[in-house]
């Protein structure tokens, strides 16, 4: 009996053994293998692994993506208009030995190293350009340049920066109503070039209009002086040939006519002798009978 129950004790110490000697690595982890607080092995793969029961102990990171939103700062570019910038980055851990050593497996710590090099770099490269190209297409490019940078200094503890992006950029309050004014002022000066433009331009098309406009009369005139005198001509021509035909009728239709113009209902008071040309038409050699004196 005494047997049975030692071999049932070695069988649980042994199976607690094993148990203690396996552990599982998820693949959402990075686990490190310590002995006496010195690493023995890092275990990256997901699986089964193995360690020494008792005297080796396992140490997990995170080995996801992770978000830090870096405190807002003010930063100065070269035309010296000051920007608000608040920024943030995704980073993991790329290194998991060189990590616990140089911030003791901290993400505190880490979170806090790398928002001092976003910081300062963010400081440096947007410093290094007008505040245009700040809020332009180049604002990429920058974004671009700072995780550039921090990615070589985030390896010397172990971490991996995957990417850095601007989230908000604008003016401290201070200075908002003094860009303002110098945008309306800016806006108002191109306004008014745009509309010395057009009137510019308007002039131009005015004058072309009053050109045009001046030879087409011009031209019309000419045309109406051209058949005005082909008109009179033909119209002389007619007379010249009636007055070859019968210069007596031709002499009385000229009469008649003047007779009409003469006299008008307002203008029908004349004084001339009435022994003039004019009214030769209108005398007779002898006075024809009345039909009452039949």
């Amino acid at each position: 009996m005494s047997r049975l129950m030692i071999l049932l004790v070695v069988l649980l110490l042994a199976l607690v053994t094993l148990m203690s000697s396996i552990f599982i690595v998820d693949e959402r982890q990075k686990v490190l293998v310590m002995q006496f607080g010195q690493i023995r092995d890092v275990k990256q793969n997901p699986g089964v692994a193995f360690k020494v029961p008792f005297l080796q102990n396992l140490v997990r990171y995170d080995d996801r993506i992770q978000s830090l939103d870096t405190p807002e700062q003010e930063v100065t570019p070269l035309d010296d208009r000051r920007l608000r910038v608040d920024a943030f980055a995704r980073w993991r851990i790329d290194d998991v030995v060189r990590f616990r050593e140089a911030v003791e497996g901290d993400f505190v710590i880490a979170e806090n190293r790398l928002s001092t090099i976003l910081t300062s770099q963010i400081r440096e490269v947007l410093g290094s350009v007008s505040s245009n190209d700040i809020l332009s297409e180049d604002r990429v490019g920058l974004m671009n340049r700072i995780r550039d940078a921090a990615i070589l200094r985030a390896r010397a503890f172990g971490v991996e920066v995957i990417d850095v992006r601007i989230k908000r950029t604008e003016l401290p309050e201070a200075n908002l109503q003094e860009t303002f004014l110098r945008m309306e002022t800016e806006r108002a000066r191109e306004a008014e070039d745009e509309r010395a433009r057009g009137r510019e331009a308007a002039q131009r098309v005015e004058a072309q209009a009053n050109r045009t406009a001046v030879e087409l009369v011009s031209e019309a005139q000419r045309d109406s002086d051209i058949i005005r005198g082909e008109a009179d001509a033909a119209r002389n021509s007619i007379f010249a040939e009636a007055f070859g035909r019968d210069p007596e009728f031709f002499a009385f239709y000229r009469s008649l006519s003047a007779y009409e113009a003469a006299l008008q209902g307002g203008n029908s008071t004349m004084v001339i002798s009435p022994d003039s040309e004019f009214f030769d038409y209108l005398k007779s050699d002898q006075a024809q009978p009345s039909p009452r004196d039949n």
